[in-house]
């Protein structure tokens, strides 16, 4: 949650061709403009539409190339390079686009970059899928330190039109080397300070983000996923719950993949109005809507602002006289008054992290089944006690969770604390794992706490601050597999859970039953 900015984080020119798209999102036919910035005298292009598998749509070689210098503030209010190349997507499919650029006279190893976006259905309301992925961009946006630093390095407004930081979009496959809660074998010693996943990003130029966020590491392999299990998905990304009206007509399911951790007002009022008419959310995303942002305009495009930790202290909101809007700062804080397990059942004040640092670092990294009955989990052999996904390590690095008590049955249930705090009455917990906030000094060795507190101090002191043991509260918490409603929310609290999807047919199961829904009786 707190990152310390480091060498390999500074990702400004890392590469001899940088570019960005000018909308991260637009409907199947409509332009989208590139922009791109390079020392070589041409550049090639590729795209290709990442679904089940990658295929390869368009590409243009001996492209004309100019170097512009970014502006000192691009990392707040873009880099304002001119359109290099328009991409005409008439005809194309709905889905995540990866753009490949590749400098011609580059030096070896710095000769490609990558930028990306996604195109919704063109179609009718009546004709498009049902089921729609959010891609999480307000967190990529969040994590990005492209143009000097995120919101995790010391910045408060972070541009969109901007490149992503290498290795976000696309990076070579490794086994576990690049995750944050790296899964461990029989016989290893848990990599409880990071020092494997520092050596690997530092080695390679990549920033601290690559083990949190971005395409690679989550979006893609439920796509991959879901597209080989013959699933049809439409693509959209998180500001376009608000700026595309009609987005969510004709919708059953919403889908979150990963980590989605930051929410404007107006988007998350939009996906409580798709389920209050009876739409449904399947949530496979840790520290999900945790803070709240607020979107703007820079010198060069769209920009999103959060105060984050000084939120409730330092930000102006509407009286902001840059970029006035609703006040930021932690959903469930007293001074916004909306944590997100009103909507999912589970936040991340009731447990954050996983095997990471010292949040429960030899923790199993798979969820403990309670209700082996639950609709959720048909079809697969699971029972009372059993562990899923543990050998992929599903749960981690992040989390929500849930208070809980065991009924006469031994049996998970929201306890009396969690009802307390607005948790709905309706929310029933299938699994959970134990999980942790961490402090100062608890955070592995690629991470650090600011500088008077960290997550645990933070929450204890905003959520449970009139308690002589808030510190004791906002230290142990879980992760939980929860429903909110029946079906109407489907929650599974953890950043990790799309990497057991290839591989496990208890996870691979658990989500079909997901966004199928529950069977009608």
């Amino acid at each position: 949650m707190a990152e310390m900015r480091r060498a390999a984080d500074d990702q400004t020119f890392h590469d001899d061709i940088e570019a960005y798209v000018g909308a991260l999102s637009a409907r199947v036919g409509d332009p989208v403009p590139l922009h791109v910035s390079t020392r070589s005298r041409s550049w090639s292009l590729r795209i290709e539409r990442w679904g089940a598998s990658r295929e390869l749509i368009f590409e243009a070689t001996g492209l004309p190339g100019e170097f512009h210098e970014p502006p000192e503030d691009a990392d707040s209010n873009g880099c304002g390079w001119p359109v290099a190349f328009q991409i005409d997507t008439t005809g194309w499919s709905p889905g995540f686009h990866l753009v490949t650029l590749t400098a011609a006279d580059a030096a070896p190893g710095r000769e490609h970059s990558h930028a990306g976006f996604v195109l919704r259905s063109a179609l009718p309301v009546q004709q498009r899928p049902s089921i729609l992925h959010v891609v999480p961009t307000n967190t990529w946006n969040a994590y990005n330190t492209w143009g000097g630093k995120s919101l995790y390095t010391g910045g408060t407004a972070v541009s969109f039109h901007r490149p992503f930081a290498r290795g976000m979009l696309w990076r070579p496959t490794v086994d576990r080397d690049d995750r944050k809660a790296r899964p461990t074998r029989h016989g290893e010693t848990p990599d409880v300070d990071g020092r494997i996943f520092q050596a690997y990003r530092t080695e390679h130029g990549y920033p601290s983000a690559i083990g949190s966020t971005g395409w690679f590491s989550h979006g893609r392999r439920f796509v991959e996923w879901a597209e080989a299990d013959g699933l049809q998905l439409d693509t959209a990304v998180s500001s376009d719950l608000a700026d595309v009206p009609d987005l969510l007509e004709g919708r059953e399911v919403v889908v979150l993949v990963g980590h989605d951790e930051y929410w404007a007002a107006d988007e998350r009022l939009a996906l409580e109005r798709h389920v209050a008419a009876g739409g449904r959310l399947v949530s496979l995303s840790g520290n999900t809507m945790f803070w709240r942002v607020r979107h703007s305009t820079g010198t060069h495009g769209p920009t999103m602002v959060c105060h984050k930790y000084r939120g409730h202290l330092d930000d102006l909101g509407e009286r902001d006289p840059v970029h006035p809007g609703p006040s930021t700062g932690m959903w469930a804080d007293p001074s916004i008054g909306k944590p997100e397990w009103q909507l999912l059942g589970a936040g991340s004040a009731f447990g954050l992290y996983h095997r990471f640092g010292r949040a429960t670092p030899r923790g199993t990294g798979g969820h403990l089944v309670g209700r082996p009955d639950h609709w959720l989990l048909a079809g697969t052999d699971l029972r009372y006690g059993d562990v899923i996904g543990a050998p992929d390590g599903v749960v981690g690095y992040e989390t929500v969770g849930c208070p809980l008590t065991l009924d006469e049955f031994h049996q998970p249930v929201p306890s009396e604390v969690a009802h307390s705090y607005g948790v709905p009455r309706d929310t029933e917990i299938v699994a959970w794992c134990p999980a942790s906030n961490v402090g100062v000094g608890e955070y592995p060795a690629s991470i650090a706490a600011l500088s008077d507190q960290g997550d645990l101090e933070f929450i204890a002191e905003r959520i449970f601050g009139d308690r002589d043991d808030s510190i004791r509260r906002a230290r142990n918490g879980t992760s939980v597999i929860a429903t909110v409603g029946g079906d109407q929310v489907v929650t599974i609290g953890t950043t990790d859970w799309v990497f057991g999807l290839a591989s496990d047919p208890h996870v691979a199961q658990i989500t079909r039953n997901a966004l199928a829904g529950r069977p009608v009786t």
